[in-house]
């Protein structure tokens, strides 16, 4: 994940830039629309000022009332239809922005589904879904008006002094000796509030770490009574966010002033040269109107500059943010050509495999044994010993430093990914369910497989009792993780969940630890003959579950210390043997 800081802000508004606009390329016919609407409707506005000169210096002081009258009908026309296209523009820009949105969401979601497990190891679920969801949200006033109506400001301000210089070109440079001034502060005021929303983006995404981590640790909290803590931890995170707010805050209500300020020097200069110079015919008391209307106009869109400009910092921060998870390459990609793989055909083997997760600590060393076709294995060591790593590079979540991983003699590198995993099925100690139904826990969606075969799956692991009897059968809804269920009946769900799979290789992986025994001894006698013709790996701390598997395989410290089966290595009265008589003689 990058760094969260803050960067060179011109080399980062140019390289945002050049990316949002890549999301704008499919729309490209609807922006050129928006162009053209924008140019009209910031054309139309100081375009009044203009005409009402002409309407009071040649109509008015001359007592031309029909003169006045079509001037009258031009101003009314003008403002309807600077109405109808500001309407037109808005519209169009909110279908484009929402498009964007679509796109930017879809893509971030879909990198995000890519990422190896070694990126959510190091990064807080809330910054994620921060990132998904606030971040991209903020963008929606950037593409829908922020960006547009920031160019329509520009462009009002362009014609504004368009049409000044025609009325006068002395009197606009008298009025514009103001522009440096805005300027220099226009620049203060923007360094300043960016770096603040840079700190605001980055404690949102603490906060929603915090909650995440907070309500999902509910029932710790609560059982060890850690309430005031965490009302504690919490409050300060808020009250750092509430102070950056009024941050930013202090920094806009600091900067309006000065533009009202500005804006009334400008105005006193156009009085005061009127003063001097309207006696003697060189302004016209029609030029003196005018221009007292395009010098509001002119601060009017600065003014909303300015509050656009809160927005845009935050969709510049945000952004950032978005582009840096883009920009996370923790994915373990397909060699090019890896080959297809439909099926075990003979086995799989480790050889002299090297894996650490950190790169400095030493998780597997040396590690060598093979499982044939059809085989169980069964994997015990003490907790740390790298059990669980070894499944994790089976599947290839993690890519391992040293040795070599062979799949039907074939290095595991060479197979693609998606082929790999869908034919193995890992059930795992701690069980998730999603909040949906029953069957749609054990299916996984997935067309190809039928509610008959979901719930004769079901009869033969002893789950089609418990299922009838929830109020409404196989299309209950679990709730989130599983929520109306007990431990032992999530583990027996994630048992029909993997066998529906219908995998070659099946890995359990504690998968009977939360099983109470009358359970156990229910799934033992089912899956017997469901592990017929599939390669098992069985990760287990209770031995008395792994006594009639093909081979044992000892883990001790993240080395092989022995193999063998039960008997043998009962009688080699090794390691396993220990293990055996330290866990039986504590049974007893």
């Amino acid at each position: 994940m990058a760094q969260e800081q803050e960067t060179d802000a011109k080399r980062v508004d140019y390289r945002l830039l050049r990316r949002l606009l890549r999301f704008l390329k499919p729309y490209k016919f609807h922006l050129v629309g928006g162009v053209l609407l924008t140019l009209a409707s910031s054309a139309l506005g100081p375009l009044r000022p203009f005409i009402t000169r002409i309407a009071v210096d040649d109509h008015i002081a001359k007592g031309d009332l029909d003169g006045l009258v079509m001037f009258i009908g031009i101003i009314f026309g003008l403002v309807i239809i600077q109405g109808a296209t500001q309407y037109a523009l808005s519209l169009l820009m909110t279908w484009i922005g929402q498009r964007v949105l679509l796109d930017i969401r879809n893509t971030l979601f879909n990198h995000v589904q890519a990422l190896a497990l070694r990126f959510y190891d190091t990064t807080p679920v809330g910054r994620i879904v921060t990132r998904v969801t606030n971040d991209v949200e903020v963008l929606n006033e950037l593409f829908s008006a922020g960006v547009v109506l920031m160019i329509s400001d520009i462009m009002v301000i362009l014609w504004i002094l368009t049409f000044m210089w025609n009325t006068s070109s002395d009197l606009t440079l008298l009025t514009i000796i103001i522009l440096p001034f805005l300027l220099v502060a226009s620049f203060i005021f923007r360094a300043k509030v960016r770096v603040v929303y840079n700190k605001i983006r980055q404690q949102v995404a603490r906060m929603n770490s915090f909650i995440n981590e907070f309500i999902t640790g509910m029932t710790v909290v609560q059982l060890f009574r850690q309430e005031k803590r965490m009302e504690s931890n919490f409050r300060a995170i808020n009250q750092t966010h509430r102070e950056l707010q009024d941050q930013s805050i202090m920094y806009y209500a600091t900067f309006f002033p000065v533009v009202e300020f500005l804006s009334s020097v400008a105005l006193a200069i156009i009085v005061w040269y009127a003063s001097t110079h309207i006696g003697t015919g060189e302004m016209t008391v029609g030029m003196l109107i005018a221009f007292a209307q395009f010098t509001e106009m002119f601060f009017r869109p600065v003014r909303d500059l300015t509050e656009k400009y809160n927005t845009l910092q935050s969709s510049v921060v945000a952004s950032e943010r978005i582009f840096s998870m883009l920009d996370t390459k923790l994915t373990i990609d397909d060699a090019p050509g890896a080959q297809l793989f439909d099926e075990l055909k003979s086995g799989i083997e480790f050889s002299h495999v090297d894996f650490s997760y950190d790169g400095t600590t030493q998780i597997l060393k040396d590690v060598s044994f093979s499982v044939s076709r059809g085989e169980t294995l069964a994997i015990v060591g003490a907790t740390g010993a790298g059990k669980s790593s070894i499944i994790n590079l089976l599947c290839r979540f993690y890519e391992y430093q040293g040795g070599e991983i062979l799949i039907d003699g074939k290095s595991i590198r060479s197979v693609r990914q998606e082929d790999l995993r869908r034919r193995i099925a890992v059930v795992l100690q701690d069980v998730f369910l999603f909040s949906r139904s029953v069957e749609e826990n054990i299916s996984l969606g997935r067309n190809d497989i039928s509610r008959e075969e979901v719930i004769e799956i079901a009869k033969q692991l002893g789950a089609h009792g418990f299922i009838s009897k929830l109020p409404h059968g196989y299309d209950t809804n679990v709730r989130e993780r599983g929520a109306v269920l007990s431990v032992g009946q999530k583990q027996l769900i994630s048992f029909c969940r993997a066998l529906a799979q219908d995998p070659d290789i099946l890995i359990l992986d504690e998968a009977t630890s939360s099983i109470d025994t009358e359970s156990e001894q229910l799934i033992e006698a089912s899956i017997s003959t469901m592990l017929k013709g599939r390669t098992s790996i069985v990760i287990a701390h209770r031995l008395s579950t792994i006594q009639r598997a093909d081979r044992i395989l000892v883990l001790h410290k993240g080395e092989v210390a022995e193999t063998g089966t039960h008997a043998e290595l009962l009688a080699a009265g090794g390691l396993y043997a220990r293990l055996h008589t330290l866990q039986f003689a504590q049974a007893s």
